[in-house]
């Protein structure tokens, strides 16, 4: 993309698609490239004539269904700011983000209409319904419909999305992500995995995450289709449809391949049509990034690292170096640049032991924090993105995550890294999930705690764990604490809520 091109993020993600080619499948719904201009085209003209204005902020409640890429694509197209509300929102987080984002408007799935009205009050943002927008679009259509003013594009400044993310305090931090940024790192990604007109990915994660998100972006760019799927409770279904509509990709993070290896007949079937598997939303234990190679060996798998702060991607690993650098993120995308700097801003020295953050910059890397001053100046110095994250640098230039810098443990002088311990847990094939967290402890300052989910129950118990883990592991990195556990926290977008685990495990300490 030329760097003075000025163009609407919705015109450039729906400008490839032929006419009757199906962009959106869901349910025994098909969304064909011109139903879908035509959709968002209307609703644009709806909201503009409802009074909505460039750069106003308009809410999406919707899970993974067609109403919502309409909603946000239209809300784009018409020059306004799109902010997407997580499954499971319950009133203080709507009231949070609705109020943070000085939302003007809510566009609301039918299914949650009943719920959302009960939360509103004369402060709140006016509500549009589902049913209502489909009214008010059929009015438009037999009478003149309202004339969408398409209003100039500032591409690198002019916001298309609000994307919420909870930072180390727990406080959701609202990201500021361009038109320019989606543009840029859409087109890395479709560099990187070949995408075509011809490709069809089965959606599972969450459009309201930066991760299930790109997966529209990066697919409607190409003329591809997304099949929208909206849970992923049933996942011998999904991947019955994953066959029968003859995806072409499939993406997850570590929880979502964690299912699909230990408790689906994912690693027994072949799909005729599957030709790339993502991975990214957190490390993926190497010993797991084996299975999922040998259960699909046909299909090409992308280990892939990013932040909702850098749009959505900065690096990736490509399947073929898999077998030489197994557990390494890769490296940056075509656009972005990747340093890994130690405490006084000198880069690691490759192929040594040493640790520093990744800082990342690049046209994929967001203008900061909305209305956050504090929080922009502390992770984007000087246009660069502070990740927070800790690795090393080999000989070849590959990096290698070794934790998030708050997260290591500090047990008795050592730092341990729970990622480590996490990944010798998880070799045992009778574990699910695995997380491992700091406790507080008075002899070694923290102590390692484990909470493990079993394939079963009748599996597993806590010295078994122990065990396992005094063979593969030095003493000092092995548990003090295990737990059993049905489930772990996790969050709308599958990633384990450790500061919970901490309380946990806190608790039991204490009773």
């Amino acid at each position: 993309m030329k760097n003075n091109e000025q163009c609407n993020l919705a015109d450039w993600l729906l400008a490839a698609g032929l006419s009757s080619n199906p962009a959106l499948l869901y349910r025994d719904q098909v969304l064909t490239y011109d139903d879908l201009r035509a959709q968002v085209e209307t609703l644009a003209g709806i909201l503009q004539a409802r009074g909505f204005q460039k750069g106003d902020r308009i809410g999406i409640y919707c899970d993974n269904a067609p109403f919502f890429v309409v909603a946000y694509l239209a809300t784009v197209r018409a020059g306004m700011c799109s902010v997407h509300f997580p499954p499971g929102t319950d009133r203080k987080l709507f009231e949070t983000v609705t109020e943070a984002a000085q939302m003007r408007c809510v566009l609301v799935q039918q299914k949650y209409i009943q719920f959302v009205q009960k939360w509103s009050d004369e402060t709140s943002p006016e509500l549009l319904s589902q049913d209502a927008v489909t009214e008010m679009a059929a009015g438009s259509r037999s009478q003149s419909a309202p004339t969408l003013q398409c209003p100039g594009t500032d591409a690198d400044n002019d916001l298309a999305l609000l994307s919420f993310t909870s930072g180390s305090t727990g406080i959701p931090k609202a990201v500021m992500v361009t038109h320019r940024n989606i543009q840029c790192n859409s087109e890395d990604i479709i560099h990187y995995l070949h995408l075509t007109d011809q490709d069809r990915v089965m959606a599972v994660l969450p459009l309201s995450y930066c991760f299930g998100l790109s997966l529209l972006h990066t697919h409607l760019r190409v003329g591809g289709s997304v099949v929208l799927c909206s849970s992923f409770m049933f996942p011998e279904k999904v991947l019955d449809e994953m066959e029968t509509l003859r995806c072409t990709g499939f993406a997850g993070v570590p929880s979502t391949y964690q299912i699909l290896l230990r408790k689906t007949s994912f690693a027994q079937r072949r799909f005729s049509a599957l030709r790339y598997l993502q991975q990214a939303g957190g490390k993926l234990p190497a010993p797991m990034i084996s299975e999922l190679i040998k259960a699909q060996p046909e299909v090409k798998l992308f280990v892939m690292y990013g932040q909702t702060e850098a749009t959505a991607r900065l690096s990736y690993l490509e399947p073929e170096m898999l077998a030489t650098k197994l557990g390494s993120i890769g490296r940056g995308l075509p656009t972005t640049k990747l340093e890994v700097l130690k405490e006084d801003g000198t880069p690691v020295k490759p192929g040594s032991d040493e640790v520093g953050e990744i800082v990342a910059s690049g046209p994929n890397i967001t203008h900061g924090y909305w209305r956050n001053p504090e929080e922009t100046a502390r992770f984007f110095v000087n246009g660069r993105l502070h990740t927070g994250d800790l690795a090393r640098v080999d000989q070849d230039g590959f990096l290698y995550v070794v934790d998030r810098a708050r997260d290591f443990i500090k047990s008795a002088g050592n730092r341990i890294s729970p990622q480590e311990v996490e990944e010798a847990i998880s070799t045992n094939q009778d574990v699910l999930h695995v997380a491992v967290v700091g406790v507080p402890d008075e002899l070694f300052g923290e102590a390692i705690a484990a909470f493990i989910v079993p394939r079963s129950h009748k599996l597993l118990d806590e010295e078994q764990i122990r065990g396992y883990c005094n063979e593969r592991l030095p003493n000092h990195k092995v548990p003090q604490y295990v737990y059993i556990v049905d489930s772990l926290p996790m969050n709308e977008f599958g990633k384990v809520l450790k500061k919970k685990l901490i309380e946990q495990a806190t608790g039991r300490m204490q009773v």
